[in-house]
């Protein structure tokens, strides 16, 4: 079977011009990066149009370590949308380098359900990561410049002990968790403890895919949390007048990028926050360009639905003013027997046993979507592994939850692979009224917004606080953002927050040891179990897969 790869470089690529032809933007109006991408300007965005317009957001079971095709179906739910004659896009995030080169490969779809040029957008696309980096980056040597001024003019006072904005990049590197900076003498900075996060973790990602505009934008920046002084009084970004110049290096990264699917339709790629430790979806500015060109939108929402769509509708939605029509879970086979009990090495073999055990799994996430007020649609993610008697058993089981399900062939075949996922989602729209609500309301106390999250998302019994979390929510109290919303950092490997529990887990305690202030993007980061914000590579990297002949063409990225 051809690699994803091969399937994207045979593909007939159009010219950027004529895809955006589709959505109505004139040539003069478009700023090109080579031939195949390009960035929509700000203006597009049009408020009366976005109400107007269907979004359908596509989210997911549990996944096994590599995944269960989210971003797939969402290309192949769009690529068949259009096939019937509606005019969809699909907006999603952008890959980031340290999976790229880490376990999962590259992230823009599958066989022929893709986003196409797949090497530049896997790789550096139009460079909005690095500008993110460079402006993460930029504020911590402000920082650690004003430290080094001691008592001179301008001066802050800061205590470095307080710090916790570390540098980024966008690299899988575990070697750099845990540095030690300032090393050298007197000239060459205060010696303190630092590290590195990923480019996908850092608060200035969040922030941009949270942002309205450019004005918005600069404010949220200067909002960002940095530490105290000596005297105990908060510090922010705008305290180091950093705010301008961080705009300044995201000018062009805050504009959203327009490429293609394999089929030819409009894809709209913009940010990239991971779900386990930020939001996990892509900027509100990206969504509302795609709702204001379209009349369907399909998007996506990291992992499973208890972090990506709980994100995206508590935090994404509120904020953004976004109402969605349907919502779509992803299920495999495999994922469920995973949950069941069965052994990654043993997925390919039919096990109606363990298939049967992981259904507590789906049942869990579409309990989840209800509670925002929407029956789900699942979506059978097939892969040749699965048998007959599993996808009855997996039709039988949603159908007995009132459940409207469809097997996706999208890798295989394309669009005309999710014909059927597509008419159940319009007819998911067609039911759909307007009964949709947050979890919680933001006036609630800190601790209440939680133990909602982690009882109705996850399943928990109880939630537990660390002194050292304790105290770190009495000060964002005092702090005065009481308000702001929570996005909770915790495994996506299971439903709690201990990794090795797969399936429905029950009686089990949320471990809440720490929270960070993240009032650019607008929320808070309860820290649940133990989550890392710069991955390492694995035993076998991606990257040893991945070449370039002589004429320039990549191989091993898929």
């Amino acid at each position: 079977m051809k690699q994803d790869i091969e399937i994207a470089q045979e593909a007939g690529i159009r010219p950027i011009q004529e895809i955006a032809e589709i959505l109505g933007i004139p040539d003069d109006e478009l700023e090109m990066y080579g031939k195949y991408k390009a960035k929509i300007p700000l203006h597009f965005i049009n408020e009366e149009q976005i109400k107007k317009a269907k979004l359908i957001l596509v989210t997911a079971i549990t996944p096994t370590p590599s995944g269960e095709g989210k971003t797939t179906t969402s290309i192949g739910l769009t690529q068949a949308l259009n096939y019937i004659g509606r005019k969809a896009t699909v907006v999603l995030r952008e890959p980031s380098l340290g999976p790229v080169f880490g376990i999962k490969g590259g992230a823009a779809g599958g066989g022929y359900s893709q986003v196409i040029p797949m090497e530049d957008i896997n790789l550096h696309f139009t460079g909005d990561i690095s500008a993110v980096e460079k402006a993460h980056n930029l504020l911590a040597a402000l920082i650690d410049n004003n430290i080094q001024l001691r008592n001179q003019d301008g001066n802050l006072g800061i205590d470095p002990r307080t710090i916790e904005w570390k540098r980024v990049m966008d690299m899988n590197e575990r070697s750099l968790r845990d540095i030690v900076i300032g090393l050298g003498g007197t000239t060459e900075g205060v010696p303190r403890q630092s590290g590195f996060e990923i480019t996908a973790a850092s608060e200035v990602m969040a922030t941009l895919c949270m942002a309205s505009g450019r004005d918005d934008l600069k404010s949220r920046l200067g909002n960002i949390f940095i530490g105290y002084t000596y005297a105990d009084k908060p510090v922010f970004a705008r305290d180091l007048k950093a705010q301008g110049a961080m705009a300044a290096l995201l000018k062009d990264a805050i504009k959203p990028n327009l490429v293609q699917t394999l089929e030819g339709n409009p894809a709209i790629i913009h940010g990239g926050p991971f779900a386990n430790i930020a939001q996990g979806t892509n900027s509100i500015i990206a969504t509302k360009t795609g709702l204001s060109l379209s009349d369907y939108v399909v998007t996506e929402a990291g992992f499973a639905s208890e972090l990506g769509a709980e994100k995206f509708f508590d935090i994404k939605s509120r904020v953004g003013n976004l109402k969605t029509n349907a919502v779509v879970i992803v299920a495999t086979v495999r994922a469920l027997k995973y949950h069941g009990g069965a052994k990654l090495s043993s997925l390919q073999r039919e096990d109606l046993n363990a298939l049967n055990k992981g259904f507590g799994n789906l049942g869990k996430h579409i309990e989840n979507m209800r509670y925002f007020g929407f029956n789900p649609v699942v979506s059978i993610n097939r892969f040749t592994s699965d048998t007959p008697v599993e996808l009855d058993m997996l039709i039988d089981y949603c159908e007995s939850q009132n459940i409207r399900i469809a097997v996706n062939e999208s890798w295989e075949k394309g669009g005309e692979g999710a014909v059927d996922l597509a008419h159940r989602v319009l007819e998911a729209i067609d039911d759909h009224g307007s009964s949709y609500k947050p979890l919680y309301e933001l006036e609630w106390p800190f601790e209440r917004k939680i133990e909602t999250i982690c009882k109705k998302m996850y399943g928990a019994d109880h939630v537990e606080y660390t002194v050292k979390a304790k105290t770190q929510l009495d000060k964002i109290e005092k702090l005065g953002f009481g308000n702001l919303a929570v996005c909770i950092a915790k495994t996506q490997k299971s439903l709690s927050d201990d990794q090795n529990r797969r399936g429905r887990p029950e009686g089990f305690t949320i471990k809440i040891r720490e929270v960070e202030l993240d009032s650019g993007a607008g929320f808070i980061v309860p820290i649940a179990g133990t989550i890392m914000r710069m991955p390492g590579l694995p035993n076998i990297p991606s990257a040893e897969k991945i070449d370039i002949d002589t004429e320039g063409r990549i191989s091993g990225l898929f």
